[in-house]
């Protein structure tokens, strides 16, 4: 049986463009693009945990807005739920501690990418309503 795992994703938006980040050699999915975040701990919520993920990870702030989708996919080592949202960055610069790159990309280019498979249904969704 494989494990449940419970992520959660920020869609950091500034001036028309997504915040994405790409995943280091070593780990799985490695090189693939992502929203930053990771995993929900016991006792927290999903805005408490991306607030702590983006804080760790990225070392800026963000404000955690509306729920985009909760998405499951199962990769070879788990089945992952990931929670996207939206949110705003409200301090600091994006900084690399964990991801090899990250990068500013406009909505409409956000497919160019390679994503990790959990992550496309909100790709999807954001460049339908961008249309």
């Amino acid at each position: 049986m494989k494990k449940e795992i419970h992520v959660v994703g920020a869609v950091i938006e500034s001036e028309g463009k997504i915040l994405c980040a790409q995943r280091g050699p070593g780990k799985a999915l490695a090189y693939l693009w992502e929203f930053p975040g990771g995993k929900i701990e016991p006792g927290e919520t999903g805005k408490e945990a991306l607030e702590r993920e983006i804080r760790e990870e990225l070392l800026c702030e963000i404000v955690v807005k509306e729920k985009i989708t909760t998405t499951k996919y199962e990769y070879n080592f788990a089945f992952v739920h990931l929670t996207t949202f939206k949110c705003m960055l409200t301090e600091g610069v994006p900084t690399l501690t964990e991801h090899v790159a990250v990068k500013w990309v406009p909505v409409d280019k956000l497919e160019l990418l390679g994503w990790a498979p959990a992550d496309i249904p909100t790709i999807n969704l954001l460049v339908n309503e961008n249309d």
